[in-house]
């Protein structure tokens, strides 16, 4: 038996992977044991560069002609 498939049913089949993937992602995105690794990950934009050896003032540039 062939079964055809229409635009309309891999469309729809397309939909259904898309459903199930968002679904598997939220899930896992709010897991309560992923949590402290996401807390780490929140603050990562925060954290310090290194310190250089280099003790140099500042250079700024006037903005006058």
């Amino acid at each position: 038996m062939v079964i055809e498939m229409s635009t309309g049913m891999i469309r729809g089949l397309g939909t259904v992977v898309v459903f199930v993937a968002f679904v598997g992602l939220t899930l896992w995105v709010f897991s309560a044991k992923r949590s402290p690794e996401f807390a780490e990950a929140r603050l990562l934009p925060f954290a310090d560069e290194p310190q250089s050896d280099i003790t140099e003032a500042p250079v700024t540039r006037s903005t006058r002609p």
